[in-house]
C-alpha cells in the first residue's frame, strides 16, 4: 500500500495514524496473508477486537440518546445498526474495497465488493484506530457512520422484517413464505450466511449476515423494498 493511498484513505477516515501498521493490517485480508510468502498478519485479529468496539460505543451512545425504548427495541436497533448490510454500507461509502489486499483468486471473484469483507474490513479500521488513537477517536469515528443512520432508519429499524412480510403475505391465505439457506462459508468463529426468502416458487428478496437470522432479517428487508414498502 502506497503512502499516497494511506494519505487518501486517512482523509477519507478523517483520522490520521501515528503508526501506519495498524491501517495496513486492517486492510490485509486472510486470502492475502495466505498466499505470501512473507510471513505477514490478516486484519482477522483486528476484526476481532473491532466488533467488540463497535458494539460497546454504539450500546452507549443508543442508551443514553434512545431513553425510551426497552430493552427489546435497543437489541433490535444495535442489531441494525452492527449488521453486514449496514457496515459493508460505510465500507462502501470509504472507498474501502479499493485499498484491501486480497490474493488473486479473491480479486478475480471481486472480493472487493463482497458485503462480508467490507464489512469485516470496517471492523477491524474501527480496531485500528482504536489501537492507534484510544476509544475517544475510535468512537468519533463510529458515530459519524452510526449517528445519521439511527436518524435515517429511525422509524424503520425497530420492526421484525420478517414479521411485516408475513403479515402483509398472509392477508391471501395462498401465498406461502420459504426462507432457504443458499450458501454457508468462513471459519466457525467469522460465519457467513447467505437467504433467499421465497413467495411460493418465486424468490422476492436476498440477503446476507452473520448468523441464519441476521439473513433472513435482511433477505425479508430486500423483499419489502421491492415491494414498495
Amino acid at each position: 500500500m502506497e503512502n499516497n493511498d494511506i494519505e487518501y484513505l486517512e482523509g477519507k477516515l478523517k483520522y490520521t495514524f501515528k503508526n501506519k501498521n495498524y491501517i495496513k493490517n486492517a486492510l490485509t485480508h486472510s486470502s492475502f496473508a495466505n498466499e505470501s510468502r512473507k510471513k505477514i498478519s490478516s486484519n482477522e485479529r483486528l476484526e476481532f477486537l473491532g466488533d467488540s468496539v463497535l458494539s460497546i460505543v454504539v450500546s452507549d451512545y443508543i442508551f443514553a440518546h434512545c431513553p425510551d425504548l426497552q430493552e427489546g427495541n435497543l437489541s433490535k436497533l444495535r442489531a441494525s445498526l452492527v449488521c453486514e448490510k449496514t457496515l459493508c454500507k460505510f465500507s462502501k461509502s470509504l472507498e474501502v474495497g479499493n485499498f484491501l489486499k486480497l490474493s488473486k483468486g479473491e480479486m478475480h471473484s471481486k472480493g472487493n465488493e463482497r458485503p462480508s469483507i467490507l464489512a469485516d474490513a470496517f471492523e477491524a479500521i474501527i480496531a485500528a484506530i482504536y489501537l492507534d488513537g484510544g476509544i475517544e477517536n475510535a468512537r468519533e469515528f463510529i458515530l459519524r457512520f452510526v449517528v445519521p443512520e439511527i436518524n435515517n432508519q429511525k422509524n424503520l429499524e425497530f420492526k421484525d422484517y420478517k414479521t411485516i412480510l408475513q403479515e402483509i403475505t398472509q392477508k391471501n391465505k395462498e401465498e406461502v413464505i420459504s426462507y432457504n439457506l443458499v450458501k454457508e462459508y468462513g471459519p466457525d468463529h467469522d460465519k457467513h450466511f447467505e437467504v433467499e426468502v421465497k413467495l411460493n416458487s418465486n424468490v422476492i428478496g436476498k440477503g446476507g449476515g452473520r448468523s441464519k437470522k441476521e439473513a433472513e432479517q435482511q433477505a425479508a428487508r430486500e423483499a419489502l423494498e421491492l415491494m414498495g414498502y
